[in-house]
């Protein structure tokens, strides 16, 4: 068995994209590929886990879940027949190479959700009151499934007027309430619809993973693809960020240095039509899946493109304008490490500077890591390090909120720049076999005062540079609780190198190992917890390891003998000075607020159908945020000038001032769409369910707590690193 030599450590969330396979490649043979995957699972997972009777219990309840989340459209009785069926043959099924399961189970929910759809249409004809005290569930993950068709119609007929509620509400003057909620479930049916034989496997084989750890994964030929993507930061492609738009694939951002925005024709607004290769003939777009629009822009380097498309600009409905442009590689710089230097005016007229790097993820050109240019984590931060020190930074702030991980091998080099050499981290094998990682060379490329800031969303690699870190008492550890807590190893297996003459297989990405502290601890379930605790929305109980299914539990080894640095930290001494103005901080007592609303929301888990009730809740939200605008509105700005450093500026004499951009909604990292990152789940949410969202960004975008009491605990840092404080002061502080 012959496997890549890619190691990751790479969270769930930032591990399932989708991107479009190369046209015109041969359909996997998914007996074998099915087989082989349960094989691998059997046999080299972690786990030690057999292919048995009670992984296919589990295997189908999962799968089950997946295709109907929120228990909806299936009924008890189809789970029941499901369960006689299924429940104890799907090891031997996959053993013996058969996927048809999946797709049987899939056709009979595409059937559910097309009959339901059908019923849902003739509900909106109906006249919706919203009178008195009824109330809908919101999230039905935990509901038990519809008894039968009657249960299920009752519970979609308040689902439904929900949905009426909430587009009612929302007052809009284009849109009725009936048309947005039918196009809805129209686009549901149409991708049900669209799902191709290798999408519905893969997502089977997927789950079949997920039974064994979360973090297990098969990834289809397209998604292997998307996985490279996002390890090297680029692709070939045009450059352009597609979003979809009344059934056009619409441009909604153009990659500055791309082919796209180098040719200049294309513009933001502008929705493609049809798209043809070369000198071929167009192929309409409208209405098709936005990913099949992407496989088709995408290409080989140097290939021609053609877009046909309808002018953002225009006011001739029948207007097209078609664009030919040549595909070549696109780097995806926003995802790049990329660094801030604040300045801040102290009492006695001098400014201190704090570097501040921002890592979105531990990224690496695995493919090419043996050439000069490869992409590297390890060489971007470097080189933004050098600037900093240029610029005689003052203290450090290393910024992994919301970093999922990658790289082991970067995780341990990056470490390796603010540490003597040592080991890292460890990695225990199934049999035991434990193998130390480390970082052999002795020089340190900053070695001032630092601290790392983090999240429920910084996962693994990102746990294994603050646990470090941490026990080498080289940084003080801010932000969340604890960190996600992934602390397992995964390796990617190329099913086409075990499988003869086949290609487009995919492969397996299989936890083998799992990690563990220099200190003994696992980061595996508990993550690394926090010096200095910071609140926030992120630090929910719904958010981490714990709160997936089947997560591998916590355990410890034999510590390491290691090196911790001699400069003290005095984190009893910041947690004390920290916890004094985070008391005394109206925006912190506003997360704490909202923190307790959500958390009481999601305990009651049901909104009223109750128009009355419902304006009393939308003006009592709106009469808070307004309160604190307006309160907000009284306070000075901030005196501290902020500068950007980037590697595509880091070289250059004068540094340049950052320009804050207008806050835009999220897009999928690494891919020229706009899509979600997972395969969509299964109906459409009501607005309500978007809720804690809102709350998320309710501050405008230059309010960030967090980063103004990070940036006060490192001065604090600094400080103390200068005048080390005496017990006297301490109680002062306190007392303040």
């Amino acid at each position: 068995m012959k496997k890549t030599s890619c190691i990751l450590l790479t969270s769930i969330a930032a591990m399932l994209t989708v991107v479009p396979f190369v046209t015109g490649a041969p359909e996997p043979d998914f007996r074998k590929v099915a087989s082989n995957v349960g094989n691998l699972l059997e046999t080299a997972h972690f786990s030690k886990r057999h292919l048995d009777d009670s992984v296919s219990k589990q295997f189908l309840k999962n799968y089950l879940e997946r295709l109907d989340y929120n228990h909806l459209f299936f009924t008890q009785k189809d789970v029941d027949n499901f369960t006689a069926k299924y429940a104890t043959a799907l090891d031997d099924d996959i053993s013996a190479g058969n996927a048809k399961p999946a797709l049987e189970i899939y056709e009979i929910f595409k059937k559910r959700v097309e009959d339901r759809v059908a019923k849902v249409k003739e509900s909106l004809k109906e006249k919706y009151e919203f009178s008195g005290t009824r109330s809908v569930e919101l999230r039905r993950d935990k509901s038990p499934w519809p008894k039968d068709a009657a249960d299920a119609d009752r519970i979609w007929r308040d689902r439904v007027e929900g949905e009426m509620l909430d587009r009612t509400l929302m007052n809009d003057k284009v849109d009725a309430p009936v048309k947005v909620i039918t196009k809805r479930y129209d686009q549901l049916l149409r991708n049900l619809r669209e799902q191709t034989e290798e999408e519905i496997i893969s997502t089977f084989l997927t789950i079949l993973a997920e039974t064994y750890d979360p973090h297990s994964e098969y990834m289809s030929r397209s998604q292997l693809d998307s996985f490279n993507i996002n390890m090297r930061l680029s692709l070939v492609g045009i450059g352009a960020v597609l979003k979809e738009d009344e059934g056009y694939a619409n441009i909604r951002e153009l990659v500055v240095g791309g082919p796209a925005s180098k040719d200049g024709r294309l513009k933001v607004g502008d929705r493609v039509c049809a798209v043809a290769q070369g000198d071929e003939p167009f192929v309409e777009t409208v209405d098709m899946r936005l990913d099949k629009v992407v496989e088709m822009i995408r290409g080989k380097k140097d290939t021609i493109v053609r877009l046909k498309v309808i002018p953002v600009n225009t006011t001739d409905p029948s207007e097209r304008k078609v664009i030919e442009i040549k595909r070549s590689e696109v780097k995806l710089t926003e995802q790049e490490a990329k660094a801030e230097i604040i300045e801040r005016p102290k009492a006695d007229g001098t400014v201190e500077r704090i570097g501040w790097i921002i890592l979105p993820s531990f990224y690496a050109d695995m493919e090419r890591s043996r050439k000069a240019d490869a992409k590297s984590t390890t060489k971007d931060v470097l080189i933004l390090l050098e600037r900093l020190k240029k610029e005689k930074i003052d203290g450090l702030v290393m910024d992994l909120r919301r970093n999922g991980g990658g790289s082991l091998e970067e995780a341990v080099n990056l470490t390796g720049l603010f540490i003597k050499s040592g080991c890292v981290v460890l990695a225990k094998d199934t049999e035991g076999r434990t193998t130390k990682l480390k970082d052999n060379d002795p020089s340190v490329a900053y070695d001032g005062p630092m601290v790392v800031l983090a999240n429920k969303l910084s996962a693994s690699a990102s746990e294994i540079f603050a646990a470090a870190l941490q026990d080498y008492n080289r940084a003080a550890i801010v932000g969340d609780t604890s960190t996600f807590g992934k602390g397992t190893v995964q390796t990617m297996v190329d099913i086409g190198n075990i499988i003869p003459m086949s290609t487009g297989a995919g492969a397996l990405k299989l936890t083998i190992q799992k990690f563990y502290r220099v200190s003994g601890g696992s980061t595996q379930l508990r993550g690394v917890v926090s010096d200095i605790k910071l609140p926030s929305l992120w630090d929910q109980a719904d958010i981490g390891e714990s709160a997936l299914k089947g997560p591998l539990g916590y355990d410890t080894i034999d510590a390491v003998p290691y090196d911790k640095a001699e400069k003290p930290l005095f984190v009893q001494e910041l947690k004390q000075k920290s916890t004094v103005r985070v008391t005394g901080d109206q925006e912190f007592k506003w997360i704490m607020e909202d923190a307790e609303r959500i958390k009481k929301r999601v305990a009651e888990n049901k909104v009223s159908l109750n128009e009355k009730a419902r304006k009393s809740e939308v003006e009592e939200e709106k009469a808070r945020k307004e309160g604190r605008k307006a309160e907000r509105a009284k306070h000075k700005g901030s005196e501290e000038k902020v500068f950007s450093v980037t590697l595509a500026n880091a070289g250059k004499p004068e540094l340049e001032p950052k320009v804050d951009k207008k806050p835009e909604v999220a897009v999928v990292p690494g891919k020229d769409s706009a899509t979600p990152a997972e395969t969509p789940k299964t109906e459409p949410k009501t607005a309500k369910e978007d809720d804690d969202a809102d709350d998320e960004v309710d501050a405008p975008a230059q309010v960030d707590p967090i980063r103004r009491e990070t940036l006060n605990i490192v001065a604090d840092l600094i400080q103390f690193n200068r005048t080390p404080p005496t017990p006297a002061e301490d109680k002062t502080a306190l007392k303040k």
